[in-house]
């Protein structure tokens, strides 16, 4: 084991401003090519449909990475898996911006998609770990800021350079950033000690605990309704409402406003009573996702709860700490899953959404769409609940 009594670091505060830059330039990878779908397709000789490939790609990465990663680095050290990661992480994007053709980039796309739930989850263990047991889930809400200002700040800007020089040098100055990154770890960030008896057998073994799965389903269907509304925020208040195209990036910024406000309370109230703050956070989502169907028919209503929509981020940390609450001694694996489940929200907000307005609704109707996947992960959460109390009464039954 190495040496580190406890992995509080000097500076806890300085750690997960590094560990934060690295989500920075996950979520700036992830978001950007949302707005460089145009430069893409034009470049690689494709249709900006067809672009939603590497889109798709990523997420698939993300979704396979996660519990391979987290599984087979189960004894690796925590900083140096971190450090890893970034490398991989930098490659994947200074290659996609190299890519001489469109199928290679989407390839490309699923490598740098790989390390993403895995860092997340270990950045969210290794700043759990750098402070007090009752300042969690603030540590680990100041880690998902870096996500959360990568879609106020990382994909705008992004999105910006890269219509205006070619969007290859969006991602060559991600990938430069995950190399800053990779460099601050191993400065900044402490060692932690590892658990010498982790396998990939035993992390593993999250994927059929039960607590696990019940929060990883409450992400997964839970948070989808953002991603539903996100997805189609352009057409929503440009065709709907009537907004001018040019405030698409005032859009991006007050959703972004609202994730990173989102972020903080969230933290804030886990810490003070996480199997309150999940529900509660569950219902606020169905009210305001609910609400944008009406708001959404104004432009400067429809902007305000863009905002309000942003703040359903409140669940991440709260979720998260869930995770590493339940998940015994699969705690990489837990914590990464939270991740991929939050990309397979994103696939099935969207996906649900596009379903909705095909057939005919109008764009607002994403908020419905929204309501009811919160609903159902407030019924997933009062199940887990039952099982959970269930279980506990059986156990002491038979003790």
């Amino acid at each position: 084991m190495q040496a580190s009594s406890s992995g509080l670091a000097r500076n806890p505060r300085l750690a997960e401003v590094v560990l934060a830059l690295g989500g920075f330039g996950i979520g700036t990878s992830e978001f950007v090519i949302m707005g460089l779908m145009n430069r893409v397709a034009e470049d690689l000789a494709v249709t900006v449909p067809q672009v939603g490939y590497a889109i798709s790609s990523y997420a698939l990465g993300v979704v396979v990475g996660a519990p391979l990663i987290s599984a087979f680095a189960a004894r690796a050290p925590k900083r140096a898996l971190l450090i890893v990661l970034m490398l991989v992480f930098a490659v994947g994007n200074i290659a996609s911006a190299m890519a001489p053709g469109f199928w290679s980039f989407v390839g490309l796309r699923f490598i740098a998609g790989l390390p993403h739930g895995a860092y997340f989850g270990v950045a969210a263990l290794v700043a759990a770990g750098a402070v007090p047991v009752d300042q969690r889930a603030r540590a680990i809400s100041r880690v998902m800021m870096g996500l959360t200002l990568a879609i106020l700040i990382g994909a705008p800007l992004g999105t910006w350079t890269g219509n205006l020089f070619g969007w290859q040098i969006a991602f060559a100055a991600v990938g430069i950033i995950a190399l800053l990154t990779a460099l601050l770890i191993r400065l900044w960030v402490p060692v932690q000690p590892f658990d010498a008896l982790a396998s990939p057998l035993r992390e593993l073994s999250a994927l059929i605990k039960q607590r696990v799965l019940v929060t990883v389903a409450i992400a997964c269907i839970g948070c989808g309704g953002m991603f539903a509304i996100f997805s189609y925020v352009m057409p929503t208040l440009t065709q709907q409402a009537g907004m001018s195209e040019a405030l698409g990036p005032l859009v991006l910024v007050i959703f972004g406003l609202g994730s990173i406000a989102g972020n903080l309370i969230g933290g804030r109230a886990a810490d003070k009573n996480l199997m309150r703050a999940i529900p509660a956070t569950l219902v606020w989502c169905a009210v305001i996702q609910g609400l944008f169907y009406f708001a959404a028919n104004n432009v400067w209503t429809g902007l305000l709860f863009v905002g309000l929509v942003g703040t359903s981020m409140a669940l991440a940390p709260a979720l998260q700490t869930r995770l590493m609450d339940v998940a015994e001694d699969a705690q990489t694996m837990a914590a990464s899953l939270n991740h991929a489940a939050f990309n397979g929200a994103n696939a099935l907000g969207a996906w649900l959404a596009g379903l909705v307005i095909s057939a005919g609704f109008s764009w607002s109707s994403t908020g419905l769409v929204g309501t009811g996947l919160a609903l159902c992960g407030l019924v997933i959460f009062a199940w887990g609940r039952w099982l959970e109390k269930r279980t506990f009464a059986t156990a002491e039954r038979y003790q």
